[in-house]
């Protein structure tokens, strides 16, 4: 029997640590949605070059394989950036559609993180979270995770970055980022990130009672 939780949020919410810890503590498959952009925008920067050809990209999204989520050269700024731009793209997401919900259907329980989660891929989740937090607070996240792999940048064009991809997020026509109407909101700007999995353990334990 199939148990759905769906986590979304804007980028160093924090959802991806909340996502591991819950299918951890429930024994639940995971699956880091944004990792499939990602895959498509590497390997469309590889094949294609920055200029992002639409037609090109939309072809490298149909043949995404389970197995490129193990890439060790998705976690860049210039990956996160190319990423937010092929995600804008309808015919990209449309490819990635059908993956993440033959994932979400898997017997056993899976936990999705992603943007689109719990308002398009899978509106009847079991349970569904919005994790967030200010813009400030998450570029610096994002940027001392950025300097402890030795990237070299600064505070503000990371707080730039992340900014850009919040509105290209929010404001495209084909599933933008939003809270769905029946979410459960844990804002992680001031909420240690123990106390964001506690709470989103018991939203799973209460759905399940």
């Amino acid at each position: 029997m199939s148990f759905i939780v769906a986590i979304d949020g804007p980028a160093a919410a924090g959802k991806g640590t909340v996502s591991k810890a819950v299918a951890d503590r429930f024994g639940f498959a995971h699956l880091d949605t944004g990792l499939l952009y990602r895959v498509v925008g590497r390997v469309a920067l590889e094949k294609i070059g920055p200029a992002l050809d639409e037609a090109a990209v939309i072809a490298l999204a149909t043949q995404v394989d389970i197995a490129d989520l193990e890439r060790d050269d998705l976690r860049t700024a210039a990956v996160a950036q190319a990423a937010s731009k092929v995600a804008v793209i309808p015919e990209v997401r449309e490819a990635l559609v059908v993956f993440q919900r033959e994932f979400a259907a898997r017997s056993g329980g899976a936990v999705l993180d992603g943007r689109d989660i719990g308002t398009v891929i899978c509106p009847n989740a079991d349970v569904k979270l919005f994790v967030t937090a200010s813009a400030e607070i998450r570029a610096e996240r994002r940027f001392k995770e950025l300097a402890a792999r030795g990237e070299e940048t600064d505070f503000e064009t990371v707080l730039e970055d992340v900014k850009a991809r919040d509105a290209r997020d929010s404001e495209r026509d084909v599933a933008p980022l939003a809270a769905a109407s029946d979410a459960v909101v844990l804002d992680t700007s001031e909420m240690s990130i123990e106390a964001a999995i506690a709470a989103a353990i018991e939203a799973v334990d209460t759905a399940r009672a």
